[in-house]
C-alpha cells in the first residue's frame, strides 16, 4: 500500500541538455534550481536584477532585458544612505549610486545577451500580491525596507498576469523564435499574505500559467509547488521556519526536474561535474604531501578530458582553481 501521492515525472521534448544556453528568473526558489546547475557547469544565468516574487515585476525584468535598458541616476532613489532601484534586489544597492548602476548595468547587458541567445527561459513566480508604489503608481520588484504607508499591497487577478505576459511571450518570440519558456510555481508559502491569502495567489499563479500553456506552444509547466506541497506533503520536508522546503526536499525537486528534462547523457555528465566539486571541496590532511599531488594532477587531467570531450561546459573556473593549487604546491617543494 502506498501512503503517499507520488507524482511521476514525465519526460520533457525537447530536452535540456548541456549544450543549451538557460536564462532564469523569479523568487529564491528560481535560485535553487540556477544555482545548482550554475554549480555543475551549465551556461545558466540566475535572477540578473536579484529575486523577484511576483508575475509583473518579472515581467517587467524581462521587458528591461528585451529592451536592452540602460538604468540612469534618476531612476535610483536614496534611503537612508543607499541607492537603490526599485526593479532590482538590495544586492545591487549602494552607498555610491556610480556603483549601483555600473552593476546593474554591467548585468542587463550581461543577461540581454544570454536571453538573445537562451534555448530555455525558466521563470518562477512566488506570489500575485504586489506591492503598487503610490507616487510612482508602478509596481515594484522590492520594497528596500521603505515605510509601507509608501505602498499600497493589492492581488493581481488572473486576467491581469495572462495579458501582461500574453503581449510579453509574443514579443521574446520575435527576438528569439526558438526559446523554450517552463513556468513553475515556488512551493514556499507566503504566510505574511495569510494562509488563506497565500492558496489564493497560488491558484490565481497556477491558473494563469495554465491559460499560458494553452495560448503558446512553446511554453510548459514544472510541478514544483505540487511535488512539495500535495507529493511530499509532510512538516518532515520543511525547514526550520516551516515555510521554506529543506534540503533534502530541494534535492528531490531537482531529481524530479533531471528526470523531467535531462537526457541520460547529461545526467552522466553531471555526475561528472559532482565527482569534479567534490575534489576542489576536498580538505587534504597533508597539502604538501605527494599523494595530494598526485591527487590535484588526476584531477585536473580528469577536468580536462571532460572539457575535451564537452567543449561547451563552463570548467574554466574549477579548472583554474585546482592548477592554482597544483602550482603553489609545486612552487614551494622547489
Amino acid at each position: 500500500m502506498e501512503f503517499r501521492t507520488l507524482l511521476q515525472a514525465v519526460p520533457s521534448h525537447p530536452k535540456i541538455g548541456y549544450d543549451n544556453k538557460l536564462l532564469l528568473l523569479g523568487s529564491c526558489f528560481t535560485e535553487h534550481i540556477g544555482g545548482w546547475l550554475e554549480d555543475h557547469y551549465f551556461d545558466a544565468l540566475t535572477n540578473p536584477f536579484g529575486v523577484i516574487f511576483n508575475p509583473e515585476s518579472v515581467a517587467r525584468s524581462l521587458q528591461n532585458l528585451l529592451e536592452e535598458k540602460v538604468y540612469t541616476e534618476s531612476e535610483l532613489f536614496e534611503y537612508k544612505g543607499i541607492w537603490s532601484s526599485f526593479d532590482h534586489h538590495s544586492r545591487f544597492s549602494s552607498t555610491d549610486p556610480q556603483h549601483a548602476l555600473r552593476k546593474m548595468n554591467d548585468m542587463r547587458a550581461t543577461a540581454s545577451e544570454q536571453l538573445k541567445n537562451a534555448d530555455f527561459l525558466i521563470v518562477t513566480f512566488g506570489t500575485a500580491w504586489v506591492f503598487t508604489h503610490r507616487e510612482e503608481a508602478r509596481v515594484v520588484s522590492n520594497c528596500h525596507k521603505l515605510p509601507e504607508r509608501v505602498f499600497e499591497r493589492t492581488r493581481l487577478s488572473v486576467t491581469e498576469i495572462v495579458t501582461r505576459w500574453s503581449i510579453l511571450l509574443r514579443q521574446l518570440l520575435t527576438v528569439n523564435p526558438g526559446i523554450r519558456v517552463i513556468f513553475t510555481v515556488s512551493p514556499i508559502r507566503h504566510l505574511k499574505d495569510s494562509l488563506h491569502g497565500n492558496q489564493l495567489s497560488k491558484a490565481s499563479l497556477l491558473l494563469a500559467i495554465e491559460e499560458l500553456n494553452n495560448q503558446f506552444e512553446n511554453t510548459s509547466y514544472f510541478p514544483s509547488y505540487e511535488l512539495l506541497l500535495d507529493d511530499l506533503r509532510d512538516y518532515r520536508f520543511y525547514a526550520e521556519d516551516m515555510v521554506h522546503p529543506a534540503d533534502i526536499a530541494i534535492t528531490y525537486i531537482r531529481n524530479h526536474f533531471s528526470e523531467t528534462y535531462f537526457t541520460n547523457e547529461t545526467r552522466d555528465i553531471l555526475r561528472q561535474c559532482e565527482k569534479l566539486n567534490k575534489s576542489i571541496h576536498h580538505k587534504p590532511q597533508n597539502p604538501a604531501s605527494d599523494a595530494y599531488k598526485c591527487f590535484l594532477i588526476q584531477n585536473i587531467a580528469s577536468a580536462r578530458n571532460l572539457l575535451n570531450k564537452n567543449h561547451f561546459l563552463t570548467l574554466q573556473k574549477p579548472l583554474a582553481a585546482l592548477q592554482s593549487r597544483l602550482d603553489r604546491l609545486e612552487n614551494a617543494t622547489e
